[in-house]
């Protein structure tokens, strides 16, 4: 089984003054099954920093939820580039057994298979809070499969390809046997990576092929349930486009989630024709940058004409 992390949205710390969130009631975390009362202090500290992470953010102007508009023009030709940035080109590499940023030129990745996938809870979530985090991923499941082309579709069956694991940070620092257990043949570089993710890591996601062939046939999305909405619907809108195929980031890319920027919180246009190029017919799996970007530019041409 052949692994790739095809992103890892990373946090940045407050710039300036935020009022806190009120205390959450301290909590002792147990071994064994958790409750919705056994939450450590550790989670409540990291749903409180979220929360300051996500207002500071807002008061910048950043997490955007308009998709773009006149202030974000793209042409053709910018969205052909952005395009080869982000699909053929991976964010990190594995090096002695960790996972290291560096970009590096790949190969084009994408499913054959239609994609089914499942939002897997912690014990500790609320019932709330697991209808909304069910109903977000419905309604985004429904738009990938409109934007790419491609059957994308929700499940709660054992049929899932696709889990999206909601957790709060006792449960993901333990979650290594769920992990096996859900991904035969994970390696310990990625179990490891969600059982260590820092602080400043929003969330990830690992996508899984069989072998040389670089079609996506597993993957598995890390979310921390300590967000606060938007950064949670946010991180549910990034980790799963990156999951269909368009594995990296680019500075360059705006209006888009592929950006470190945080300047957008939601899928964008922009992004929707990066996963309608994707899943063109007229690209196949694996090809490389070289030969995949006169086909791209063409398809770009196809779709936005005119416009800039």
């Amino acid at each position: 089984m052949s692994l790739a992390l095809l992103a890892a949205c990373e946090a940045t710390a407050p710039s300036g003054p935020v009022p806190a969130p009120p205390p959450r009631p301290e909590a002792t975390a147990t071994t064994g099954d958790l409750s919705a009362s056994t939450r450590s202090r550790a989670s409540y500290d990291l749903e409180q920093h979220y929360a300051r992470v996500q207002a500071d953010l807002l008061a910048q102007g950043l997490l955007r939820t308009d998709g773009g508009g006149p202030d974000t023009p793209f042409a053709a030709h910018t969205l052909a580039k952005n395009f080869i940035r982000i699909a053929l080109y991976d964010e990190y590499v594995s090096r002695a057994g960790t996972l290291v940023a560096e970009q590096t030129e790949s190969q084009l990745r994408r499913w054959e298979t239609p994609v089914r996938m499942q939002m897997v809870f912690g014990e500790t979530i609320s019932p709330d809070q697991r209808s909304k985090d069910t109903a977000s991923l419905q309604s985004y499941a429904r738009r990938l499969a409109i934007a790419s082309g491609h059957p994308v579709s929700v499940t709660s069956g054992n049929n899932a390809n696709f889990h999206v694991l909601m957790l709060h940070e006792d449960e993901r620092r333990n979650y290594g046997p769920q992990l096996r257990a859900m991904i035969p043949g994970i390696g310990e570089t990625a179990v490891r990576t969600v059982e260590d993710m820092q602080r400043d890591t929003f969330c990830l996601v690992f996508a899984f092929s069989q072998g040389s062939n670089p079609a996506y046939t597993r993957a598995v999305a890390v979310i921390r349930a300590e967000h606060p909405d938007l950064l949670r619907l946010s991180c549910i809108h990034e980790e799963l486009a990156q999951g269909m195929g368009l594995a990296n980031d680019s500075p360059a890319a705006r209006p888009s989630i592929f950006n470190d920027d945080e300047e957008f919180a939601l899928l964008t246009r922009h992004d929707e024709l990066l996963l309608r190029i994707l899943y063109d017919r007229r690209l196949s799996t694996g090809m490389d940058a070289a030969t995949a970007r006169p086909i791209v530019t063409e398809i770009a041409n196809e779709l936005l004409g005119g416009e800039s």
